[in-house]
């Protein structure tokens, strides 16, 4: 019996589905619910696969009840927990830690984000001082203790917690991550007050004190939330599996998800890289920069031939050291706000208009957006918007154009056309973060767009940082869904063990690999991955003896981790210091297994000539100062081996792609299109 995958990615503005069905994948949008996420994700499933809804089972399938259910998987990216951290709307949390480190979450690091912003405030931490809670208790460096846990003063805190109607606890001990004795203990005389405890050395089981407390503090901030969401939706899909995409770029349970859902904060962006190196692959490009443009946020991911994981995650002020792709955002989306600052300067974004009120377009927002901006301009064709499926309101757009356009001084053209420059600029530095900050070259690289608005901007952006072509997959609207279909099952652990480097450290490294991996088996063989079918990938936490901060270097028994450590830090420093000591401060183990997952498309033969059916019409599209006429084509007709020259728009079901004048499209074997940028070619040669 084949089991349905489907893939769910939650939005800012939309909801995205797919799965495969009959030979063929579907897709499916529908507007996100932000008062209750689930909704959404409920409403989806019941318009395109009802029989797997609970409900539903009796009166749409044939056989007995939970037949259905073994049928279906559905792999789930969501944003509750990172928009919960944003929006500061958690739970009430409390610190247990020892007595007289109660205020380390607040203290932090003396680190400033805005150097010489003069009125720059660190954001609050979510855990006000009144719920910090300091026991007597102390483990030594060596995880020896040197102060046993003072029970009585535990007794105290329990009765306070009971007062104050704490919903969840985070318990971080200095040294955990080498004793956890009290932390356990901890857990073991409050557990009977039948709420949520996150424990550090289950969470991360690592040295740095602050970050190992701030990212067991958002775990707890943020569980009971996300326990509630993803069982709203378990309840109608049991006992179907709900698996959860991680920001790892891999998944993992629903119930590890709603015991550790600090590892879901990039869930929906990751599954968009996954997305794209699989599909690049199959293109034949390793180096790419991915950049998934929304309704709310863009992400761009610079991927080497692998995906990129960091453990520097920093979310709204709170470190995150969980293993996540690196994947940087900003906030330009499809429903960034456009507005006149106090100097009269054009901003736009990062406030977005999100699903409700949406644009003026959608038919109830007062404010322009990026989108607005778009159909202003003809690069969005009103009665092609989903399909045909959601009409675009192009009168609406006429009087809040003239009206924002006469208060910055401009015609209503320009201004639109300005309102995408800001856009993209926001966007071109975002990639210059991972790619030119970073000592990478752009111009080596393929950019790969998705997300619903990715296609209208990707061409002008590739112009600008010289990029000299952009892939566009098909369905770029639901790539992240996609991407979640295509995850593989995987598990991150960790461990601190401060080991100098040296010629005899290979065979002490692979002694302290053993537990690791001994869990790492038995967690994935609970997946249903036998030993044979889960991949183990080593790496190490290295440093030069003095330095502050760690580089993950891969690792293989046999192999010299010293000499990856030093080509990484020359990659990322410029330099490196010859003959200098060096240490492996952490461990890192990734286990991986590969579930069945459904076929991909596979190539086509090649045409030329364009089909009749594939022109849909000829519009005028405003560029650069004036209008030039462009075809609009019907993406789905379009077949491998067609090519044109721009200017054209091509639309379809979940999103549509501008190609400027000053671009090539073509269509390959795999049905993407790729878009081959003139001026930039012109540039790099």
């Amino acid at each position: 019996m084949n089991t349905t995958v489907i893939g769910v990615d939650t939005g800012g503005t939309f909801t995205d589905f797919i799965y495969h069905s009959g030979g063929r994948w579907v897709v499916h949008k529908t507007l996100s619910t932000p008062d209750d996420p689930s909704r959404a994700v409920l409403e989806g499933l019941e318009s395109i696969a009802p029989e797997f809804l609970t409900h539903r089972v009796e009166s749409r399938f044939a056989g007995p009840p939970g037949e259905a259910f073994n049928r279906v998987k559905v792999v789930h990216g969501s944003t509750v927990a990172t928009n919960a951290v944003l929006e500061r709307k958690g739970v009430k949390t409390a610190i247990i830690t020892n007595a007289g480190f109660e205020d380390v979450i607040e203290i932090g690091r003396q680190n400033r984000d805005q150097l010489y912003n003069l009125f720059y405030r660190r954001p609050q931490t979510v855990v006000p001082a009144h719920l910090r809670f300091g026991v007597p208790a102390r483990m030594d460096a060596s995880g020896k203790e040197v102060r046993p846990l003072d029970l009585e003063a535990l007794s105290s805190i329990k009765i306070r917690l009971k007062e104050l109607q704490v919903q969840s606890v985070a318990v971080c001990f200095l040294f955990s991550y080498l004793n956890p004795e009290h932390e356990q203990a901890v857990y073991r005389e409050l557990a009977d007050l039948q709420i949520p405890f996150s424990l550090s050395h289950c969470i991360l089981p690592e040295f740095r004190e602050f970050e190992r407390l701030s990212t067991t503090v958002v775990n707890a901030y943020v569980a009971p939330k996300m326990s509630g969401y993803l069982q709203r939706i378990q309840d109608r899909l049991h006992p179907g599996p709900l698996r959860i995409m991680q920001s790892n770029g891999g998944s993992i349970s629903a119930a590890q998800a709603m015991q550790e859902p600090v590892r879901t904060i990039l869930s929906g962006p990751a599954g968009g890289v996954v997305g794209a190196l699989e599909t690049a692959k199959r293109a034949g490009f390793e180096k790419i920069i991915t950049l998934d443009m929304g309704g709310t946020s863009t992400d761009v991911c610079l991927i080497n031939k692998g995906l990129p994981l960091s453990t520097e995650t920093c979310l709204s002020g709170f470190p995150l050291k969980v293993p996540m792709l690196d994947i940087h955002t900003v906030g330009a989306g499809g429903g960034s706000i456009s507005r006149l600052d106090a100097g009269g300067a054009l901003k736009v974004g990062p406030e977005s208009a999100g699903s409700g009120p949406g644009p003026i377009c959608y038919g109830r927002g007062k404010e322009i957006t990026v989108t607005d901006a778009h159909l202003f301009l003809g690069r969005l064709q009103s009665d092609r918007f989903l399909g045909g499926g959601m009409l675009l309101d192009r009168k609406r757009l006429d009087a809040a154009f003239e009206e924002l356009s006469g208060r910055a001084g401009i015609g209503p053209m320009d201004l639109a056309q300005g309102i995408l420059a800001v856009a993209d600029t926001n966007m071109e530095r975002a990639i210059r973060v991972i790619s030119v900050e970073k000592g990478f070259d752009p111009r080596e690289f393929t950019l790969v767009s998705f997300g619903g608005a990715g296609g209208l901007h990707c061409a002008e952006l590739a112009r600008m940082l010289s990029i000299p072509r952009v892939l566009v997959p098909a369905n770029p609207g639901v790539l992240s869904a996609m991407g979640m279909v295509l995850a593989d099952v995987i598990k991150d652990y960790s461990r601190t063990v401060m080991l100098e480097h040296g010629k005899n450290s290979g065979g002490r490294l692979q002694e302290l690999f053993v537990p690791l991996e001994e869990q790492a088996r038995a967690d994935m063989l609970k997946e249903g991955f036998e030993q044979t079918a889960v991949s183990l990938q080593k790496s190490l936490d290295m440093r030069y003896l003095g330095q502050s901060f760690e580089i993950m270097v891969p690792w293989r028994p046999g192999e010299d981790p010293g000499a990856g450590f030093e080509e990484l830090h020359r990659q990322k420093y410029g330099y490196i210091h010859q003959g200098r000591d060096m240490e492996v401060v952490s461990l890192r183990l990734r286990a991986a297994g590969t579930p069945a997952k459904p076929a991909l498309q596979t190539p086509a033969p090649g045409d030329e000539q364009i089909s009749d059916k594939a022109f849909y019409a000829q519009t005028q599209v405003y560029f650069e100062g004036g209008f030039v006429s462009a075809p609009v084509l019907d993406r789905n007709e379009l077949l491998p081996g067609n090519g044109f020259a721009g200017p054209a728009v091509i639309t379809e079901y979940t999103s549509t792609v501008f190609v400027p004048p000053f671009a090539r499209a073509r269509v390959d074997s795999w049905g993407n299109i790729v878009l081959d940028i003139l001026d930039a070619t012109d540039k790099a040669a």
